[in-house]
C-alpha cells in the first residue's frame, strides 16, 4: 500500500470518526411494544431523531410490568454510549437503582408518561399532567348531571400507581369534592362514591369490576374509568344490565377507538393526552443535552384535551372529529 493511499484512508477514517461522534445518541425504553400508546411514542421519537439527526436506540419491556427487560435495556444503552435515556417506568420504584446509575455516568434521564418513585430520581418528567385530566372529565360530569345526585363508581388502574392516583383524584376534584390537591396521597373517597375498583386498564377486568359494582350498588349512574378499553367494559357490564343509557360515563386516554366510543355514545367525554408531543419534545431535549449539556428539568405538560359531541356549557371542549385528526391505534 502506497504512503498516499494509507493517507486516504486515514482520512476517511477519521472523517467517518468524527461523523459518529457529532450523531447524538438518544435512547428510548418504553413499557411494551404492542400497546398503540407507546407505538405512537415511538413514532414521535423516529420523527424527531430523523428531524434532529440523531441516532435513536428503541427498547421495551416484554409485557407491562416487566421491570427487568427495561433495567437490561438501560444498561444496553450506556454501553451503546446513549447521552440521553427516555423511559417509561413499568416499575416506577423499582426502577430507580438503575436510572441512578445512568446518571452517574452522566447520562440524562427524562421519565415519559408516568414519574420515577421519587419523581426527582430522574432529571425531568415530560406527561400529561393527569390530575388536570381527571378534573377535566370531573367538571364535565358534574355539569352534565346538572345538580341530580350522582352515586359514582371508579374503575382505577392498580393499587399504588401514581399515574391512577392522579387522575382519580383529579376526578373528585373536578367534581366539586373539597380539599383535594395534586398532592393528595392515595385515592381518596368521597360520600358520592359508591364503588371503586381496580380495572388494570383492562376491557375484561373493567366488564368484571363494573358487574361486581352494579351487583352491590345497582343506583349507580356516574362512572369514572382510568382509560377507555376500561370504560368499553364498563358499558358491557351496563348494556347487559340494561343500563347503559342512565349511566354517564367519563374516561381519560384519546386512542382512535376511545375516540370512535365517544362519536357512538358509548363513553360521554374523554380526556386526550399526546404521546407523539411527548416523545417529540423529549428526544429534542436529549439532543439539546448531548450538544449543550443544558439538561432539561421538572414537569413538562404535554397538554390534555377534553373530546365530547355533547358539549356542556362552560367546560371547554373539542369534538369528536379533532380527535380522531390526534388518536393513536387503530
Amino acid at each position: 500500500m502506497t504512503a498516499k493511499r494509507c493517507f486516504a484512508l486515514a482520512l476517511i477514517a477519521s472523517t467517518t470518526g468524527a461523523a459518529l461522534a457529532a450523531e447524538p445518541i438518544v435512547g428510548l425504553i418504553t413499557k411494551t411494544e404492542t400497546n398503540p400508546f407507546f407505538v405512537k411514542m415511538k413514532e414521535g421519537a423516529q420523527s424527531a431523531a430523523k428531524r434532529q439527526g440523531a441516532k435513536l436506540l428503541t427498547a421495551a419491556g416484554k409485557s407491562d410490568g416487566d421491570n427487568a427487560g427495561q433495567v437490561t435495556a438501560i444498561e444496553n444503552m450506556i454501553s451503546a454510549g446513549a447521552r440521553a435515556i427516555l423511559i417509561t417506568p413499568n416499575d416506577s420504584r423499582a426502577i430507580v437503582p438503575a436510572i441512578r446509575k445512568a446518571r452517574e455516568q452522566g447520562i440524562m434521564v427524562i421519565a415519559l408518561d408516568s414519574p420515577a418513585d421519587p419523581q426527582d430520581a430522574t432529571d425531568a418528567l415530560f406527561a400529561t399532567d393527569n390530575f388536570k385530566a381527571g378534573q377535566l372529565i370531573g367538571q364535565y360530569a358534574r355539569t352534565a348531571m346538572g345538580g341530580k345526585p350522582a352515586q359514582i363508581a371508579t374503575l382505577d388502574l392498580f393499587p399504588g400507581h401514581p399515574v391512577g392516583i392522579a387522575r382519580h383524584n383529579g376526578f373528585l376534584a373536578g367534581y366539586g369534592a373539597p380539599g383535594i390537591t395534586p398532592k393528595t396521597a392515595g385515592l381518596a373517597r368521597t360520600a358520592g362514591v359508591v364503588c371503586m375498583a381496580d380495572s388494570f386498564g383492562d376491557q375484561a377486568k373493567g366488564q368484571t369490576a363494573m358487574e361486581n359494582c352494579l351487583q352491590k350498588n345497582p343506583g349507580i349512574n356516574v362512572v369514572y374509568t382510568i382509560n377507555e378499553p376500561a370504560a368499553a367494559g364498563a358499558y358491557k357490564a351496563l348494556k347487559a344490565a340494561g343500563r347503559e343509557k342512565n349511566v354517564l360515563i367519563v374516561s381519560v386516554d384519546g386512542g382512535c377507538a376511545g375516540v370512535r366510543d365517544v362519536k357512538a355514545g358509548v363513553i360521554a367525554a374523554t380526556a386526550q393526552q399526546y404521546p407523539l408531543k411527548m416523545a417529540g419534545l423529549a428526544v429534542d431535549a436529549g439532543v439539546a443535552y448531548a450538544k449543550t449539556g443544558k439538561k432539561a428539568a421538572g414537569h413538562v405538560d404535554t397538554g390534555v384535551t377534553l373530546i365530547t359531541d355533547r358539549k356542556q356549557d362552560g367546560v371547554e371542549s373539542r369534538d369528536s372529529a379533532f380527535g380522531l385528526t390526534a388518536c393513536w391505534g387503530k
